[in-house]
């Protein structure tokens, strides 16, 4: 009997054009009613999803959200942090004087300052849009090298962030969790914060064991919780390397593929 339930956002929860489908809305609003967790796992910041949790009447005392790629756990109803593992103003001023030498723009998510980055762009525009956040453009030096920095990205043009990609130190894969959540986002996390570690740290909380999980999902930052779970899910529109560690492939995001995962491995089974 499966207890708890983590679903990735883009590309698994949302259909292209980032709606929930009346399928899905009622395959999990059935899955609560029979008691089991469902929880949003995404790489933005619970103010990004917010609409969502909304739409899915996801602010209760029993309601949970994997933010920033599971470096934060958070209890949605108040933002309390159930866990968290973060970065310091240190590895955003060193990841930057990288980002500097391939050429590519920078910026994170700060615990002071919110959205920061030391020069605006298009892909800036674009993480401060998807999230309804305002940008901090600002001198970067005033970050103390102590201060709580959840996550930081290099964004660009595809072309221009996969040749930066195949030019990162060797050393920064061994120094971070390093994902790219899309063509356009390569993500730095704390070595021992994704998704896998989120999901497992609530998992830890509720009392759920690790092969009553369901993950699904459908990018490289996705990866670690579907090898996590007892049930670990790739979407019919995932990338490769997701389908080949994935227990069971669904349909896609935009065919009811969450909905379907949920009718099939808990409505029809619990």
């Amino acid at each position: 009997m499966y207890k708890l339930v983590a679903i990735d956002m883009d590309g698994t929860l949302l259909r292209s054009d980032k709606t929930i489908s009346d399928r899905t809305k009622k395959a999990i609003n059935d899955a609560r009613d029979k008691g089991v967790t469902v929880v949003l796992a995404t790489g933005r910041p619970i103010e990004g999803v917010s609409r969502y949790l909304e739409e899915l009447d996801m602010y209760t005392d029993k309601d949970y959200v994997l933010s920033y790629n599971g470096a934060f756990v958070q209890k949605t109803s108040t933002k309390d942090v159930i866990a968290k593992i973060a970065l310091k103003g240190e590895d955003f001023h060193y990841l930057r004087s990288i980002s500097d030498d391939l050429g590519v723009n920078i910026h994170a998510f700060s615990e002071k300052y919110g959205l920061v980055t030391p020069k605006n762009s298009t892909y800036t525009e674009l993480e401060a849009n998807i999230n309804k956040i305002d940008i901090n453009e600002m001198d970067i030096s005033v970050i103390k090298d102590d201060e709580v920095i959840v996550k930081i990205m290099m964004i660009d043009e595809e072309d221009v962030l996969t040749e930066a990609i195949e030019k990162l130190p060797k050393e920064l894969y061994d120094k971070y969790t390093v994902v790219r959540s899309s063509p356009h986002f390569l993500e730095f996390l704390h070595k021992e914060a994704n998704k896998g570690i989120g999901v497992e740290l609530l998992a830890k909380h509720l009392g759920v064991k690790r092969e009553e999980v369901i993950t699904l999902g459908d990018a490289g930052n996705d990866l670690h919780m579907i090898e996590y779970a007892g049930l670990g899910v790739a979407m019919g529109n995932a990338f490769d390397e997701v389908k080949a560690a994935a227990n069971y492939i669904t349909d896609s995001n935009d065919n009811d593929g969450v909905a379907k995962v949920i009718e099939k491995f808990i409505l029809e089974n619990n």
